[in-house]
């Protein structure tokens, strides 16, 4: 299923894109598309048995807004230098074991939605990255289970870094990474039966339509399954929990001086394969 959330920010109801691309209203049968939702087999077999029987309400999607596919965001937990041609681009070592950061759930925004600009910004970076949403709570997952069974389903994240903050600045990475609009979510949460390898999707981002980024996620270093079973020794992952899972290369960090970064008036977008495409512009904070 492809379940999404429309409306004004603050105030998006459930949706789902049923099979042949029409809008379907789940209010009716469901509060929010969030972790509880997810969590819950029984609810998720009633949409299921809904979309099917094609009774839900048609929403006129003209002018409707798109809004994050996910409700009420526990963490968001992110994994650096996750691609071997990003890391080759950026100079940087293959990590021994992944790199962890964290992005508020506040940075988070629709997948149109506009970017803002931080104040004081010169680096300001794109990064499509594959993000992964949990199903059930994935604690000290063991060797001998799936980490993949703990997976509700996979969307489209759009990692937004300022870098002088990041690098520069001192400190932790998060500096850079948890400005205002930094998470844009999107469209869809594709849940994990419809994605039969997480490790063999396109990804592609394109600045003021020039193709910038152009990865597979089979070039990760640590791959989904991995990646989920290793926090899980860390952190316990509940319901609604969302993995950032690294970008391939292309970002302007690895560009040759002047480095193409992020300027108000750009427009970015990129895409998944499956999992839909997003577009913003950007402005000034």
């Amino acid at each position: 299923m492809k379940l999404l959330r429309v409306g004004t920010a603050g105030n998006e109801r459930p949706a789902l894109l049923d099979e042949d691309g029409t809008l379907r209203d789940l209010s009716g049968i469901v509060a929010d598309v969030d972790g509880e939702l997810l969590a819950d087999a029984g609810a998720l077999a009633r949409v299921r048995e809904a979309a099917a029987g094609g009774a839900l309400p048609v929403l006129d999607a003209d002018g409707l807004r798109i809004g994050p596919p996910l409700g009420r965001i526990g963490k968001i937990v992110c994994i650096g230098l996750n691609y071997h041609d990003h890391a080759t681009e950026t100079g940087a070592a293959i990590p021994a074991e992944p790199i962890l950061f964290m992005k508020a759930p506040d940075t988070v925004v629709g997948p149109d939605d506009t970017v803002l600009v931080p104040r004081g910004s010169e680096k300001t970076d794109w990064e499509v990255e594959l993000a992964v949403v949990i199903g059930r709570t994935a604690r000290y997952v063991g060797a001998d289970e799936d980490p993949l069974s703990y997976v509700a389903g996979y969307a489209v994240a759009h990692d937004v870094s300022e870098r002088a903050f990041q690098i520069e600045r001192g400190g932790q990475w998060d500096k850079g990474k948890n400005c205002e609009t930094f998470n844009p979510l999107g469209p869809w949460l594709v849940t994990a039966d419809e994605v039969a390898d997480p490790q063999a999707l396109g990804l592609k981002l394109w600045v003021n339509g020039e193709l910038k980024q152009d990865g597979t996620t089979g070039d990760q270093i640590f791959p989904v399954a991995e990646v989920v079973r290793y926090l899980s020794q860390f952190m316990t992952l509940y319901p609604g929990d969302v993995i950032n899972t690294g970008t391939p290369a292309g970002v302007a960090l690895g560009q040759p001086d002047p480095k193409p970064y992020l300027r108000a008036g750009d427009v970015v977008e990129l895409e998944i394969e499956g999992l839909g495409r997003q577009r913003q512009e950007l402005k000034g904070a």
